[in-house]
């Protein structure tokens, strides 16, 4: 075979591979064998072996995976990739549908597509001159994580388009239920946490650095939305991408109006259970793209999208057990042991009972039947016992008078709901926050679950955060650990050295676990320090004062902030962490806000024509700052019906200017 008989053979060999994998992983209708597709495969490696030239990266050969890479580079979006807002009522449709009309020309017209909201991972994925060249995480949504290697392995997804134009396509990378028990066995087997959920399974695949792991994981792709505007409507976007052997979910629904969307969403909740995937609820947008930009969009949402979200899936079980968990803070939370149910995709035998209080005000016993629902299809909890059915000889339960763990003798704050175990060095304080530590929305080092953590603890590998660091040093200790091996010691040793590098600095402060300190708290403490080292240099005497300035962090947070930075214990473990080479990423610097209300800041009050959320969305669009207070430099407090004494008070004594609604409407130009 000559050159020209062999890069034909090939051209034909590459078209005919990729259109078995649409067929196969799209259509879900596939035309040959497994043994067929596997023969055109392995004379597609040979021609390639043979005329080494002819490989490109489009060729399907490609997607195998590559060796370990050294960590995860920030990548920007072309355009930000916007989260949605949430709708769960039909009142909170209407209100959206009210507010789209009001924004229009009166005779303006317009429909809206309604299709499904896929549960994974949401990714960009760019070609150049039809060639795929990039695929980026969400992140931030002004910055994501390059994981172009990863998105490669995607079998549904074409290396090359028929078309040569720039294409910049949003999606969602998911797993099928099926495919995620079979993947949680092979982890099961080899000793790691299984994944709680196919969405989890989907954004740990694309985070792998050996894409050669993330080849073997079944991911699929259903892309929804294109950058660049070359079609006249959404509907019509869908039809082009698929036209061009693009994948995407093909549920979607043109529908006149409102009713025709509730219609649609009605219908498809009866059928969601049927499809082979997860799904959460339905997006709803308007259709004609011309239309959006008048539209707009909030400081996080487009005003011409939502996503109305399906009540939480609920199921009834019988409580075999009460016992309390040590958490981080030592809080001692009580925990139903449940007799095992299906819930929400996942086999559920464990319900939070979240502190004292609850159990009481729920009378939750052994031996009762109970409802149980996941709350944000995520942590499952008792929300109801049905008393007709309780044993007669169930009792209340008593929580314990020590910890578990360390059997230290608990104790219980004063105006708190939650009894604590006070001891610092306690195993199970510290096991539960390496597990708050290494999550995704904190320093998200993959290879660490609860079975690790404990023999990690238990052996004295881990003790302190800082340690988990020193890990790659003790890579043969952590190789002899029960059900690890070779393999696995190897890939946490990656993860680890990997997370040493490039993390964004708040999620370092998301895992450090400071009481009161959350993401939004973290993200805010970032902005103002840049790393872990400018805030242990911070003068203590002040630091406190320093804190409660930021807008967001009130005393309460600023005060267990310079506390935990304060404390010798705390600081030694920040000081081991700097020490073991971590370095973050600071903030990138904020642009001045533009707009009618740059510069301005606004506390609202008391009560308004739209939702109070709604106007803060709207002064913030406009450039403004929302205040929650009224605090010194606060420009305008916005009052409505209804104003207590309280803030006009603080107003008047602040030198903040009190004005109406409609006063408000005319700084934003209504």
């Amino acid at each position: 075979m000559d050159q020209t008989e062999a890069r034909s053979r090939h051209d034909a060999l590459c078209r005919a591979i990729q259109e078995h994998n649409y067929r196969y992983y799209v259509l879900d209708a596939p035309a040959l064998t497994d043994a067929e597709y596997d023969k055109l495969f392995r004379e597609l490696l040979a021609l390639e072996e043979a005329n080494p030239n002819l490989v490109s990266p489009a060729s399907p050969s490609q997607r195998v995976g590559a060796a370990p890479r050294a960590g995860f580079v920030p990548m920007a979006h072309r355009v930000r990739m916007y989260s949605l807002d949430n709708a769960y009522t039909e009142d909170d449709l209407r209100d959206f549908d009210r507010r789209i009309r009001e924004r229009l020309e009166p005779d303006a017209s317009f429909h809206y597509i309604a299709e499904p909201k896929i549960d994974g991972a949401s990714i960009e994925v760019v070609y150049e001159n039809g060639v795929l060249r990039a695929g980026i995480t969400r992140g931030d949504g002004q910055t994501g994580e390059d994981v172009t290697e990863s998105v490669r392995t995607i079998r549904a997804l074409p290396l090359e388009l028929r078309d040569k134009r720039t294409f910049t396509l949003r999606g969602e990378v998911y797993i099928h239920r099926a495919d995620l028990a079979a993947v949680n066995r092979t982890r099961t087997a080899a000793g790691e946490e299984p994944f709680a959920n196919p969405r989890n399974a989907a954004s740990g695949s694309l985070r792998l650095l050996d894409t050669r792991l993330v080849a073997e994981r079944p991911l699929r792709i259903a892309l929804y939305d294109l950058v660049e505007t070359y079609f006249e409507s959404h509907h019509a976007m869908l039809q082009g991408l698929m036209e061009l052997g693009l994948p995407t979910h093909r549920e979607e629904e043109l529908v006149q109006d409102l009713d025709g969307a509730l219609a649609y969403i009605h219908r498809f909740e009866k059928r969601r259970s049927k499809l082979p995937y997860d799904t959460d609820g339905v997006v709803l947008k308007v259709d004609e793209l011309a239309l959006r930009p008048g539209l707009g969009f909030t400081a996080r949402f487009p005003r011409w999208a939502t996503a109305y979200k399906y009540a939480a899936e609920q199921a009834r079980t019988v409580v075999l057990n009460i016992s309390a968990d040590v958490g981080r803070t030592g809080a001692l939370t009580p925990v139903a042991d449940l007799e095992p149910v299906q819930l929400s995709g996942t086999v559920v035998s464990r319900a939070s009972l979240h502190n004292l209080d609850y159990v009481a005000a729920k009378d939750v016993r052994v031996g009762d039947t109970v409802t149980i629902q996941k709350a944000g299809e995520i942590i499952p909890q008792v929300l109801e016992v049905d008393f007709a059915q309780r044993p007669p000889d169930a009792a209340p339960w008593e929580p314990p008078d020590a910890c578990p763990v360390c059997h230290t003798k608990a104790v219980r704050v004063e105006g708190e709901a939650a009894i604590r175990c006070p001891n610092v060095a306690c195993p199970g304080r510290l096991k539960a926050a390496v597990f708050h530590f290494t999550r995704r929305a904190a320093m998200d080092i993959d290879h660490i679950g609860h079975v690790l953590i404990d023999q990690l603890v238990d052996q004295g590998l881990l003790l302190n955060l800082a340690d988990i660091f020193a890990l790659p040093a003790k890579r043969d200790a952590v190789a002899a650990l029960e059900r690890m091996g070779e393999k696995s010691a190897d890939n946490l040793v990656a993860a680890v050295a990997a997370a040493r590098t490039g993390r964004p600095f708040h999620r370092l402060v998301t895992g450090l676990g400071i009481p009161h300190v959350g993401t939004v708290a973290a993200e805010l403490i970032a902005d103002r320090y840049g790393n872990l080292r400018a805030l242990l240099d911070a003068d203590p005497a002040s630091l406190k004062e320093s804190l409660a300035e930021i807008h967001g962090i009130g005393p309460k947070i600023a005060e267990s902030v310079a506390a935990f930075v304060a404390d010798p214990n705390q600081r030694r473990v920040l000081e081991a962490i700097l020490e073991h080479g971590v370095e973050t990423v600071a903030p990138a610097p904020k642009a001045a806000p533009t707009g009618p209300l740059a510069g301005m800041s606004f506390c609202v009050t008391g009560t308004l024509t739209e939702p109070r959320e709604e106007v803060w969305k709207r002064i913030e669009a406009a450039g403004g700052e929302v205040h929650r207070s009224v605090k010194n430099g606060t420009t305008y407090l916005v009052a409505g019906g209804k104003v207590g004494k309280t803030k006009i008070e603080a107003a008047e004594k602040k030198g903040t200017k009190v004005i109406d609604e409609a006063a408000l409407r005319t700084l934003l130009g209504d």
